[in-house]
């Protein structure tokens, strides 16, 4: 073979190689960031949540499993933020708007959680909620006490919240829905709430 075509060859037999090796790395070319990959991952294999305690803004006491055979959104917050937080609040309410009424409480709820609990007293969750119409029953505002149990969560849900210098938080945001089964089964961005509220319909 001739230095030339052997050349062609091998360029070839890289690129070839180097396409698969793309292909698997990013499966199949879906998976092109971790966040994406792990939202994949949740698509093909819903994800079992920790049974953590929480304190509702009425100081109630629950559980994730008291979900359980209903569809629950889950979003993360902090009531201080004055960015993201507040588009969290007012995303929720748009989902629970395009929700059938009848289905409200009896097949959906809403919970949002708060990951700064030293700061997010019973008083500053109720605040929170009254600001978005979270009602304390169909839509809870709620923290998790215990700082182990919360980063089980957190872990569980993939959210990575970090301090910054001015006393909030730098943090992901996205949209999830936990099945009846108590498993994470969605995750989604905070500006698909029409889509997520027509995939919860069509689970009704």
């Amino acid at each position: 073979m001739n230095p030339v075509k052997r050349s062609v060859v091998t360029t070839t037999l890289v690129i070839s190689l180097g396409s698969w090796f793309f292909w698997w790395a990013t499966d199949g070319f879906t998976a092109f960031t971790a966040e994406t990959a792990r939202r994949v991952e949740i698509l093909r294999s819903p994800r079992p949540l920790p049974m953590v305690t929480l304190e509702d803004q009425d100081g109630n006491k629950i559980s994730l499993r008291d979900y359980e055979g209903r569809l629950l959104a889950v979003d993360f917050i902090y009531t201080s933020c004055t960015t993201l937080c507040q588009s969290m609040g007012m995303i929720f309410k748009q989902i629970l708007d395009l929700i059938p009424r009848e289905s409200l409480g009896r097949d959906f709820a809403l919970i949002s959680i708060s990951f700064d609990p030293d700061h997010d007293d019973t008083a500053s969750l109720k605040k929170y909620g009254q600001a978005y119409g979270a009602d304390g029953k169909i839509w809870r505002v709620a923290r998790v006490p215990d700082k182990a149990e919360l980063k089980s969560l957190l872990d569980a849900f993939g959210i990575v919240v970090i301090p910054d210098e001015f006393g909030g938080y730098e943090h992901n945001t996205a949209l999830h829905l936990v099945g009846r089964d108590g498993r994470l089964r969605l995750i989604t961005d905070i500006d698909k709430a029409a889509p997520f509220a027509e995939q919860v319909v069509a689970l009704l």
